[in-house]
């Protein structure tokens, strides 16, 4: 350890906020102004790293960045800032980067007030017992309101007595006042040098040449080259080959202490064995006990994953084996389809989240992918007094057999502008909501509280609130449990041949609907044939609906000029038998489209 440097010169701290409020902008600031980067590698966004992060301008990864910083006391302080998401697909992200952090800032957009997503965020950060720093940002705005957005926060449980920062990350402004204030409030880590290593892993990736990188914060003790470790879930052992800080690229270091954040490689070339949530301790002299983890994540999206081209399955084994240590809240199993050949079944925690890793897999590892409807998780109660758990419509037992079914409901918070209110609880009632409180935060904006099942927000929901609302609503939910409901399976035919990608389970009073309307959007994307191609839902083995793709014609006629009429009646009674023919032994292929047009139903 440095002399220069003590442990309680050390602030660890995360920025935490609603998506859109400005947090990367704070953060490209704080970079700046502790000269972390030069003014040629200046740019927006700079620890969004990703393009799709970039490209949608939103933050997917958490990011660890090392920061020297001079107070106006004359010390000079390290700073370990961890970015993190703000999106409620990527909660889990936030609750891993908090738990390597001592504080928070709490960025609140100035114009659009405290919304869902921030107490959510606040209250994950209090559980775990950070010092939280409110900032508003975006005070240059010209629809500001410092003084009502302050109000606001000061209502939020645990920060009635928090000094309030003021900002504006797009000029600069408030950006020094926000560093002397994390010397000033966030406390310094509490660990020891001289005791055990235990070091907690928050992230990893995977690099080909050096096997998988940890992410590592220091609680107690000292690691450095050469040292022999351990992972304390599996008892493995391992030698440091170099540690690391981030600036924010990887620059090594000699030895990472209490307190610090940065990186570790130790030749894990298994990399299904570094496990985040684990603790690293020396190997020589471990620790007693395991540091408290994270919380094991349940996905509640399901959705399968098929590659186009059939030769390219190990390769999508291979992509999820190495996103999956990226990012651990995904889960997959091998699936095999008659439809579609072998894929994966995977798990993820919302559709954002679902959109992203296909996206992810699709530039990254260049894999075409064909995605199926997305489902949640159901607890199928049978006869037999046996329960079981499926995540796919095709999984469901015969109804003679089901005693009753059971779905995952969630308590969902929405924040609006009041003028909104009628169309948002209309939406909310129309997705079987049940309401349970509406309470003013001021004049104009509300917060309403609604039970629903989990099902009925994964289709169009997000689109439809921001439609309704004109953009202005925030939501976010948390899951309840589950709840008997009286759902049924919707099986969807194309030619006569089940389809069982395209299958679904819906409540029974909103089957008949969906059905209808899940014909008509295939009529569309299902192309025409040389023969007629029936469309069909059915629902215990009774057609409830149809449409049909018309068969493409071919002029039988076109070389039949004069004579008599029974001539081109013999050609079209001759073409009617051939396509009958066809009808019976013919095979549709169904496109990507077809599969996506579930979501697409209004």
């Amino acid at each position: 350890m440095s002399q220069l440097t003590r442990i309680e010169d050390i602030r660890n701290f995360s920025i935490i906020a609603h998506i859109d409020h400005g947090k990367s902008t704070i953060a490209d600031r704080i970079l700046e102004l502790t000269e972390a980067i030069s003014q040629r590698e200046k740019r927006e966004q700079v620890l969004d790293n990703m393009d799709l992060e970039r490209e949608k301008g939103i933050t997917i990864k958490s990011k660890a960045v090392r920061l020297l910083y001079k107070a106006a006391n004359g010390r000079q302080y390290i700073f370990n800032l961890i970015d993190t998401p703000g999106h409620v697909d990527f909660s889990y992200e936030v609750s891993r980067s908090l738990a390597a952090c001592e504080g928070a800032l709490m960025v609140v957009d100035a114009a659009q007030g405290v919304q869902a997503q921030t107490i959510s965020n606040v209250q994950m950060a209090l559980e775990n017992r950070l010092t939280i720093i409110p900032v508003i940002n975006k005070i240059d705005l010209p629809t500001a309101d410092p003084e009502k957005v302050s109000k606001e926060i000061k209502k939020i449980k645990g920060l009635e007595n928090s000094p309030i920062f003021l900002a504006s990350a797009k000029d600069g402004t408030g950006i020094r006042e926000i560093l002397e204030a994390i010397v000033r409030y966030i406390p310094f880590p509490e660990g020891k040098i001289e005791k055990p290593l235990q070091a907690l892993i928050f992230d990893s990736i995977y690099n080909s040449y050096q096997g998988s990188v940890v992410y590592l914060r220091i609680v107690n003790g000292i690691v450095k080259p050469g040292m022999k470790i351990q992972t304390m879930s599996n008892k493995n052992n391992y030698e440091v080959s170099e540690v690391g800080i981030f600036t924010p690229k990887r620059k090594k270091v000699e030895q990472l202490f209490a307190g610090e954040v940065g990186y570790l490689t130790a030749g894990f070339k298994d990399i299904t064995l570094t496990k985040v949530g684990d603790t690293i301790t020396n190997a020589e002299h471990p620790a007693v006990q395991q540091l408290p983890g994270y919380k094991k994540v349940t996905p509640v999206v399901f959705c399968s994953f098929y590659p186009v081209e059939n030769d390219d399955y190990p390769n999508l084994k291979y992509a999820l084996e190495k996103l999956s240590l990226n990012d651990s809240a995904i889960s997959y199993l091998p699936e095999n389809s008659p439809a579609l050949g072998f894929g994966f079944r995977c798990g993820f925690l919302g559709l954002l989240h679902m959109e992203i890793i296909q996206e992810r897999l699709e530039r990254e590892y260049k894999i075409q992918l064909i995605a199926t409807t997305p489902s949640v998780l159901y607890r199928v109660h049978l006869k037999n007094k046996q329960v079981m758990e499926i995540n796919n419509p095709s999984s469901l037992p015969e109804p003679n057999l089901i005693e009753f079914i059971e779905e995952p409901f969630i308590e969902l918070t929405l924040i609006s502008p009041s003028q909104f209110l009628g169309g948002m609880m209309e939406l909310l009632q129309d997705r079987r909501g049940e309401f349970k409180n509406l309470e003013y935060l001021d004049k104009d904006r509300a917060r309403l509280l609604y039970h629903l099942p989990l099902n009925e927000i994964m289709l169009d929901f997000y689109d439809r609130i921001k439609s309704v609302s004109k953009g202005y609503a925030s939501i976010d939910y948390r899951l309840l449990g589950y709840q008997e409901s009286a759902l049924i399976k919707v099986d969807l035919l194309v030619n006569e041949d089940v389809v069982d990608n395209l299958s679904f389970i819906a409540h029974k009073d909103k089957a008949y609907d969906r059905a209808r309307k899940l014909v008509d959007n295939l009529k569309t994307v299902i192309p025409r044939q040389l023969f007629e191609v029936p469309i069909q839902a059915r629902i215990n083995h009774k057609i409830i609906a149809r449409s049909t793709v018309r068969a493409m014609k071919k002029n039988v006629l076109a070389k039949c000029y004069g004579g008599d009429i029974t001539r081109k009646r013999k050609l079209l009674e001759k073409q009617k038998a051939g396509k009958k023919r066809m009808k019976r032994i013919g095979k549709v292929e169904i496109p990507q489209e077809a599969f996506m047009s579930i979501l697409k139903i209004d």
